[in-house]
Parts: structure tokens; sequence; C-alpha cells
């Protein structure tokens, strides 16, 4: 019985650990970059009308799947909306 006492608690303690070096490798300069990308983002879709994943990475000098996460994450706080489903015919526009 004691070995399993002692067990949980071990087990904590290093998901405690885990966790919270999780949380301080969080660079706070790179939270307010993003922050500022996805500002950018939205600026160019209202001034566009439109806009695609190639727009968002030649804009901003990111990669391919940086892009869509920048225009998943404004499309789940529902500022842009996809149009389209596939490739070169998805676009996004701001709502």
């Amino acid at each position: 019985m004691i070995k399993f006492i002692l067990g949980i608690i071990i087990g904590g303690v290093i998901i405690w650990l885990v966790m919270r070096s999780k949380t301080e490798s969080i660079n706070p300069e790179q939270i307010e970059e993003k922050q500022k990308n996805l500002e950018k983002v939205l600026e160019m879709t209202r001034a566009k009308g439109k806009i695609s994943n190639d727009d968002v990475q030649h804009a901003l000098g990111i990669s391919d799947r940086t892009a869509t996460r920048y225009l998943e994450e404004l499309e789940s706080q529902g500022k842009i909306q996809q149009v389209g489903r596939t490739g070169k015919q998805v676009f996004y526009r701001p709502i």
C-alpha cells in the first residue's frame, strides 16, 4: 500500500514538473509577434475582401503551416470565414 501511495505522489510530482516547464517555456516576445501577425492578417483580409494561405505566407514571410494556423485561429475566433474546401480554391473573407 505504501508503494502505491509513493507511486502516486512521485507520478504527481513528475506531471507537475513537466507541466510547469511547458508553461515557463512560453516566450512573451513570440506571443506578441504572433498577435501582431494575426492583426496583420485580419487587416489584409478586410482590405482585400478575401485572402489565401499563399497571400499570408508571402506577406509575413512565414511557412505554409504557420499561415494555416493563423487563418484557423482567426476563423475559430469568428473574425474570418473560410470559403471553399481544398487547395487553391480556399480563401478567407472577413465576417
